[in-house]
């Protein structure tokens, strides 16, 4: 049973503008320490699964930062490994077929080289919206069990609980576990199939499945591929019952991320020892506090220096607190400075960002302040 990854880094750029201006999805920063594709990387790492691919598309250079040589997640290997798949551009062809891909099909049509050669049995397609630590060994097992021609992940969620602003992708299964009908939709109440947009095929299936498309010029593989084979072929869904979260605006971002708070939250997430979550190491200077400090539930990373108070948020590597601030229900990514007798409530505030000093910053829950990388207020 042996299987290659292919990571969708940029598919959901558009969902979260404020955080991938400069950078993809798969490279936003979470939790303290990890980005994103940490977790979609991970779970395919800890199934033996040695051989990945990463489709981009654009702003990827804080993501090939990030993944190196793939060293930190045992991927520096000379066979198989990570790979970091650029946008494909043939030649000497017209200026429409010289675009860049515009959806999950023409992203695979652009990996096809990637797929043919990998020589595996099985492909999973992964995204980086989705945070989740599965088995997906396991996966694959029910997908061979089924005899599926695609198995998807789905996560059942009462939707009054898990609000989304924007609209997602659900599946209808019967008793068998038989997918029977897909929709994207926004739901607001009720029990849903939310899909976790994880996949997995056997590499002939999707290999068969690109040519038909390139064939009759389709366009979508959830309504061309999947849609159009719903009740022709054996489509099942993989029932996830671990902890899940769906990045899908800066809203969920910073509910998500608060959500990492709770210690029960971080125990399902990071708890199970056979399926650690890896990210790029970095060699920093312990947390600094001073005298005068007081942090409370809070998750302060190495590196920083807190001289004042820090309730309830999230800080990154290097964030410097200075004297009389209060900072609560915030999260301050990598090298962020904050002055003296500075006030946050539920602030965001990106890479390199300054609050200078005197300043009073608050946001909502519902609709974080957020600060751009490098701009100083």
């Amino acid at each position: 049973m042996n299987a290659a990854g292919l990571i969708f880094s940029n598919i959901h750029d558009r969902t979260i503008p404020e955080l991938t201006r400069i950078r993809t999805m798969a490279s936003i920063p979470f939790g303290c320490r990890y980005r994103l594709i940490d977790f979609a990387l991970s779970n395919m790492v800890n199934s033996d699964i040695t051989s990945v691919g990463v489709i981009t598309h654009y702003n990827y250079q804080s993501l090939m930062d990030h993944i190196g040589t793939g060293k930190d997640w045992d991927l520096a290997r000379r066979s198989g490994g990570i790979k970091i798949l650029p946008p494909f551009v043939a030649a000497y062809e017209n200026a429409v077929a010289n675009k860049l891909y515009a959806s999950r099909l023409e992203a695979l049509l652009g990996a096809q080289n990637f797929i043919n050669r990998c020589g595996t049995d099985f492909i999973v397609l992964s995204d980086c919206d989705s945070i989740l630590n599965i088995d997906l060994k396991d996966v694959m097992r029910a997908h061979i069990r089924n005899d599926a021609y695609l198995t998807i992940v789905t996560k059942e969620l009462d939707a009054a609980k898990f609000p989304g602003t924007r609209p997602r992708d659900l599946a209808e299964i019967d008793a068998d576990g038989r997918v029977t009908a897909l929709s994207r939709q926004k739901v607001d109440s009720g029990i849903v199939n939310v899909c976790a947009n994880i996949m997995v095929i056997r590499r002939q299936d999707l290999q068969k499945a690109l040519d038909d498309s390139l064939a009759h010029g389709y366009s979508s593989f959830h309504r061309d591929v999947i849609g159009q084979n719903l009740n022709e072929k054996r489509i099942f869904a993989y029932r996830y019952d671990g902890w899940y979260a769906q990045i899908d605006s800066l809203e969920t971002y910073f509910s998500t991320s608060m959500s990492l708070l709770s210690e029960e939250a971080r125990r399902d997430l990071f708890g199970d020892p056979n399926r650690n979550i890896y990210t790029k190491i970095r060699n920093s200077a312990p947390a600094k506090y001073t005298a005068d400090a007081h942090v409370s539930n809070s998750l302060v990373a190495d590196g920083c220096v807190v001289e004042g108070t820090v309730e309830n948020s999230i800080l990154f590597r290097g964030v410097h607190i200075g004297k009389g601030t209060v900072v609560r229900n915030s999260i301050l990514l990598q090298d962020t400075v904050v002055g003296d007798h500075v006030q946050l409530n539920c602030v965001i505030a990106d890479k390199n960002a300054v609050v200078r000093d005197d300043r009073l910053l608050s946001g909502h829950e519902t609709m974080p302040f957020f600060i751009g990388k490098g701009i100083s207020v």
